[in-house]
This record gives C-alpha cells, structure tokens and sequence, in this order.
C-alpha cells in the first residue's frame, strides 16, 4: 500500500493541535470540494483523500497508529497482536518468541514479504467517508461515482436518506492481509441545508410571500414544491403567518416508494411600495372611519 503523508494533504505539522486539525481541514473541504471545481478530474480523489486525512488525525487513537506504523497503521492490531503472542512463547520458552530481526522478519513473512513460517489471514481495515448530497440529491433515487482507495465505485443513494445517516458498502475497505478479506466502507451523508425548504423528519417547511391584495381577496398562486409546481388557492382575509399544509408533498420516505411527507407553507404578507397617488388615496380611504 503506497504511503499517504495526512500532514502533507492538510498542510499541517506533525505536532498540529486538534484544533488545527480542525481549521485545516474546514478550510480545505470548502476548496476541494467537487462541486467547486468541476473541471477537476481528480477533484474527487483529492476530497476524498482530505476526508480520509481527516478522519485518521482527527481522532487521537489513529493518529497514534499512524505515527507509529506509516503506511501499515491499519495493520498495527494485528502487529500487537503478533507482538504480544511472540513475547508470550518467548516466555514459556518456545521457539515462536520474536527478538530484533526475528520479530522484523516474521512481519516480512505475514505480510507478503516471503519467508518459509505460516501466513496468517487478516481481514482489511473498515474505512469511513463522508458524502456530501444537497437536499434536491437525497429528494430523488439516483447514482453517483466516487473513488475509494484508487477504485471507483458506483453507488445507488436511495431517496429519503437523512443527514448523518450511514450505510455500508461491503469489501470496499482496506485489502486483507495474506488473502484475508477486505474490509468495508462505512458512507455518511452530509446534507447541505437549502435555502428554500427546510426539512424535519419526512415534512418539508416553506415560507411563502403573499400579496397583499390575493391576501385580502382571496386568489389562485402558484407553489413550487420540490416535486414541481402546483396551484393553490388562498381564502379571503388570509392573515399574516396562516399556515397551511399539503399531505404527500413533503419529503419521501427511505425505501419506501411511493411514500411522502407533508408540505407546510406558511404565508407572509408583501406591504406594497411605490404606491401611485391613486393606490395611496385609496388606502387612505380605507383607513378612514364610515
């Protein structure tokens, strides 16, 4: 597996806080990220990369691993594991305990390096990604591409997945040792907040201006819901901050096709400016007491 230097992709020192781990990689996810540079053919290697150096630094325990093994900290529980089992035979004695260039090369042997002991079978590391969707992506069943450890893959992101939700995509983790299987990939969505609608749940909330005449007469206005547009008819004398809901309109269900949300719209009332003299002296009438 080729060394992948997590300082080096942050740019950051070896002796970075947490914190600015943190600033590091806020600042690099909004410039790398894909759909800032779409010309980019290896804008979503380098992002997804960011992500993995992320996830590695960020957390004390691999970052540990990381410092002590390189390229191999996803093996380091299988290390101490070998560790441990050869100072225990050394104990006792046998002649399975591991000393200096002994120890060295019984890793050269288990992970590939040849040597006449027995090669044991280790599953591969599990990695973890983040996907970043915006809210109209996770309204609507659909595919994308991605690249993970230098493999692309397609997946399908059913509709209705949830901010922070994960799922797993089996054997797309780090490699197994000595033929041992691979390990999984754990995808968390990350889901932008969109400027229009506002989700809780499966129900989606949508502020809706009003004019001021439609709301006093009442009228036909046209609605755009995420699933197209739709007319709806506002009653008379219609207050400011009336809120009305549309069953089925709302956001779908995961895995459960054909199932909806609501739709709450709450109105706000337009005050018209720019008045003419005439539209004026008719408010004044209308304020004026009988």
């Amino acid at each position: 597996m080729e060394f992948i230097d997590y300082y080096e992709i942050l740019g950051i020192k070896k002796t970075a806080t947490e914190e600015e781990i943190k600033n590091a990689y806020r600042k690099l996810a909004r410039k790398l990220h894909p759909d800032l540079n779409p010309t980019d053919k290896d804008a979503n290697k380098k992002f997804q990369q960011l992500n993995e150096a992320n996830e590695v630094l960020s957390d004390p325990i691999k970052r540990k691993k990381y410092d002590q093994y390189g390229k191999d900290w996803q093996h380091s529980d299988q290390y101490e594991q070998a560790r441990q089992s050869g100072r225990r035979n050394g104990r006792q004695g046998g002649a399975g305990g591991f000393e200096g260039d002994d120890f060295s090369d019984f890793f050269s042997s288990m992970f590939g390096g040849g040597g006449s002991r027995s090669k044991a079978k280790y599953r591969g590391q599990d990695y973890n990604s983040q996907l970043q969707l915006s809210l109209r992506d996770a309204y609507t069943t659909h595919q994308q591409t991605m690249t993970v450890n230098e493999k692309t893959v397609r997946i399908t992101i059913p509709a209705g997945v949830e901010n922070g939700q994960s799922i797993k995509l089996k054997g797309y983790g780090a490699p197994g040792v000595n033929g041992g299987p691979s390990g999984d990939l754990y995808l968390t969505f990350a889901i932008a907040n969109d400027p229009r609608f506002k989700r809780k749940g499966n129900d989606l909330y949508l502020n809706e201006d009003l004019e001021l005449y439609t709301a006093v007469l009442g009228g036909d206005i046209t609605i755009e819901t995420m699933s197209g547009k739709i007319k709806l008819k506002v009653q008379p004398e219609t207050q400011n901050g009336t809120k009305t809901r549309l069953k089925g309109k709302g956001f779908p269900l995961y895995k459960k096709e054909g199932e909806f949300g609501d739709l709450y719209i709450t109105y706000s009332i337009k005050i018209p400016t720019n008045l003419t003299e005439k539209q004026k002296a008719l408010f004044t009438e209308l304020a004026t007491p009988e």
